[in-house]
């Protein structure tokens, strides 16, 4: 799973990807084709996976992961003046989601490129961006199919399905609707998998208020659109605490009366939007969560574990992670009849604790 962080240059996005990964980091700008983007892979904060480590004492734990890729600052207006380059957009479409960054704090020291801090102008222009890339791959799709139309008996049914399939999305784009507020049914998103159109991606909108603005970032902006996200936080202040050790960042939070960094719940936020829930393995070697589908079985639960599981799949011991708690260990779990057989089309919930059977 990977999320891209966007932002317009001087958005703090490399201030939130400093903070996210506990690391002091530079991307240079994009320019001429050429700009770094920086990956870290940071570990999903979960108190259940705490809580089964204790109740178990493995020798590993192991937490569900999520990838951030830092990409280089993306200037609104270059689509006017002859579109992203195919580096770039490469760059953005391989990510499952983005995290747009917004600046929401006005600092003497570091002017904004607008000459002025309006995050609900800087959140509609980057996005009128990504829209307009869409519009251009949907476009030079369709005159690529209505060119080969024009030649007799070249447009079959699979050419037609695909012009029929664009059409909408043209018309939505057009219209400045971003395409992950359609209503587009499971075989169709199969279908457009191949494009990486960037307004269908989940996106989770951070707002940067600065060390002393408002937390509530419905009082700053407004972004009514499905599949999306608002968070804010006060970006100088959480990287702060992402570099201090545990026990002095706990005494920080525990002064200022913070319950916990705004970065976890940011983490969580990004999890939850790419539409995946976590279910656990446990025992004396290993406690860990593993990342699914939502809506996935648990067949597809055993396949994530590894393909062999899958393979010679018989059935899933279940139990519920807040029945496993109360009860206090599995032999408890065992005795209250609590743990239960389920088939290969049980759907698995968040937080279920499996152990596979299998034969192969």
């Amino acid at each position: 799973m990977q999320i891209g962080i966007i932002g317009l240059p001087g958005s703090t996005k490399t201030t939130i990807f400093g903070a996210l990964t506990h690391r002091d980091v530079v991307t240079r700008p994009f320019s001429s084709g050429k700009f770094e983007t920086q990956t870290a892979v940071v570990e999903v904060p979960d108190p259940r996976v705490d809580r089964l480590s204790a109740l178990f004492q493995p020798r590993k734990t192991t937490r569900a992961q999520v990838q951030y890729n830092d990409i280089a600052g993306l200037d609104a207006g270059v689509n006017r003046a002859g579109g992203f380059s195919p580096a770039l957009l490469n760059a953005i479409a391989v990510n499952d989601a983005l995290l747009h960054v917004v600046r929401a704090f006005e600092d003497e020291a570091v002017p904004h490129i607008r000459g002025s801090v309006n995050p609900q102008r800087d959140l509609r222009d980057l996005d009128s961006e990504l829209l307009l890339a869409d519009l251009a791959v949907v476009e030079h799709r369709i005159e690529r199919i209505a060119r080969d139309a024009s030649r007799p008996g070249t447009l079959g049914d699979a050419a037609r399905a695909e012009m029929e399939l664009l059409s909408p999305l043209k018309a939505a784009l057009e219209a400045e609707t971003p395409l992950r507020d359609l209503d587009l049914p499971p075989a169709d998103l199969l279908r457009l998998r191949g494009f990486g159109f960037l307004s269908l991606k989940p996106v989770l909108v951070v707002l940067n208020v600065g060390d002393q603005g408002t937390l509530d970032p419905a009082t700053i902006l407004t972004y009514p659109h499905r599949h999306s996200a608002l968070i804010a936080l006060r970006g100088g202040l959480e990287r702060e605490i992402a570099q201090m050790d545990e026990a002095s960042a706990e005494l920080f939070l525990s002064e200022y009366g913070i319950a916990e960094p705004s970065l976890r719940r940011l983490i969580r936020l990004s999890y939850d939007l790419l539409g995946v829930q976590s279910f656990f393995t446990v025992g004396p070697d290993e406690v860990r969560a593993w990342t699914m589908a939502r809506g996935g079985t648990a067949v597809d639960a055993a396949g994530t574990i590894h393909t062999d599981l899958a393979r010679g799949f018989i059935r899933a011991e279940v139990i519920g992670y807040d029945d496993l708690v109360d009860a206090g260990s599995l032999a408890e779990a065992k005795n209250r009849g609590l743990l239960r057989l389920e088939g290969r089309d049980y759907v698995v919930k968040d937080g279920d604790v499996l152990e596979i059977r299998f034969n192969v």
